[in-house]
């Protein structure tokens, strides 16, 4: 038989964007079972520019992150039940291969070493080449990537918004309004957009109580987890009637950790994906958050430099903490940046590309008291000279520096 258009069913966008121009897309319904893509922004909705200078990362505006996608109501679901979606693919837009990774200011987003470094915004532009990622910000290296949501998730019931808000506001008022970088994110709103009609008085209330992206909470949301790329399946507690799955803040690649806020290689992009329904879910998996099945597609870097870290404060005052692994996993990255910058890489980019770059981070030890144990492993592969320790030391390189502010402050 001739291909013709009765035989051929493409699958159809549900939500399209221009990467270009910032804009929330309408609501959509889908059937269990239908195959469907969504387009995204990248999460900061084109503030962040290609081009060679930092100042748009520390004039970013975070009131207007992130630019969901969605919400995409599934029919049949119903509170209680465990939504499946799977992902069927992640890739950038064709007319927009590249993608950044960002060092906040101290006082505007900041990030994991916020304040040992008092961070001012520097960048790192990344190019793709089908799977690959290369910088020239960040010379010497070149790695697979694994394109994934950062932020995915179903809506909140009114019950557990209000529990959000309760909760970090109450953490806000205990630990400061004023800390820097925020404890934590309230309602904001300033930069609040809803892309539908609805009466002034609905949107007014959402953007009253709508709970920032941020962080992620026990519907999903902003994770961050790098091997949720094609082939991951994801099992989402159910809150509301259709379930309302959004989605965005889509990666190229990403460390474990994304350490630096605006850590992985953010790009705007196409997410495919098919849903499903288990009727009550909820209690039959005790999902009281999402379960994740990760990609069975990884980069294969077999050989791997780990770099130790405790949780004793070894760069800093010396500090003994107890079982604290945000301590222990600092220290691992502190180590891993020192060492790169033997090589030649300066902190600002050893920092960037321990951000994007597939890097592995586990728990070693959480039980011998005081010290938990946290390792970080960087590929060797990703390299293009030998970084091995040997008998002679490592070869520096000068690496230049990344995209910076124009005043040249880092």
């Amino acid at each position: 038989m001739a291909n013709t258009a009765a035989n051929s069913k493409p699958v159809p966008t549900l939500v399209s964007v221009d990467p270009f121009v910032p804009d929330i897309p309408p609501f959509a319904t889908v059937k269990p079972g239908e195959v469907f893509k969504i387009e995204c922004h990248d999460w900061t909705g084109g503030q962040i520019g290609n081009n060679d200078t930092s100042d748009d990362v520390r004039d970013v505006d975070l009131t207007v992150v992130h630019n969901l996608s969605g919400p995409i109501a599934v029919e049949g679901a119903e509170p209680g039940d465990c939504l499946v979606v799977d992902i069927l693919d992640v890739q950038p837009f064709d007319k927009m291969p590249w993608g950044f990774t960002g060092i906040f200011e101290l006082e505007n987003g900041g990030g994991l070493f916020a304040r040992e470094f008092k961070s001012r915004a520097a960048k790192a532009i990344w190019d793709f080449e089908g799977i690959y990622a290369s910088s020239r910000h960040i010379p010497g290296v070149r790695f697979a990537g694994i394109p994934h949501p950062g932020l995915i998730g179903t809506a909140p019931s009114p019950e557990l918004l209000a529990t959000w808000n309760r909760r970090e506001t109450g953490l806000i008022a205990e630990l400061g309004a004023e800390s820097v970088p925020p404890v934590a994110y309230a309602p904001q709103p300033k930069g609040a957009y809803v892309g539908q009609d609805l009466d002034d008085k609905i949107k007014e209330k959402i953007y009253q109580e709508g709970a920032r992206t941020i962080p992620g909470r026990e519907h999903g949301g902003n994770c961050d987890i790098k091997n949720l790329s094609r082939g991951s399946r994801c099992y989402f507690p159910v809150f509301v009637k259709g379930a309302n799955l959004s989605v965005g803040d889509l990666h190229f690649s990403q460390g474990d950790g994304e350490m630096s806020f605006c850590g992985a290689i953010e790009m705007a992009g196409i997410i495919t994906f098919k849903t499903s329904i288990i009727k009550d879910g909820v209690q039959m998996f005790a999902l009281r958050q999402p379960i994740f099945l990760p990609s069975p597609i990884d980069p294969m870097y077999s050989q791997k430099l780990v770099f130790e870290g405790l949780s004793v404060d070894i760069h800093g005052d010396g500090k003994q903490y107890n079982m604290d692994a945000t301590v222990a996993y600092k220290q691992a990255a502190l180590n891993a940046i020192s060492y790169l910058q033997k090589l030649g890489y300066t902190r600002e980019q050893a920092y960037l590309l321990l951000s994007a770059a597939p890097i592995e981070s586990h728990v070693g030890a959480i039980v011998d008291s005081p010290n938990a144990c946290v390792t970080l492993a960087i590929p060797t592969g990703i390299f293009e000279q030998d970084i091995l320790p040997k008998p002679e030391g490592l070869e520096r390189t000068d690496y230049g520096q990344c995209a910076v502010r124009s005043d040249r402050v880092v």
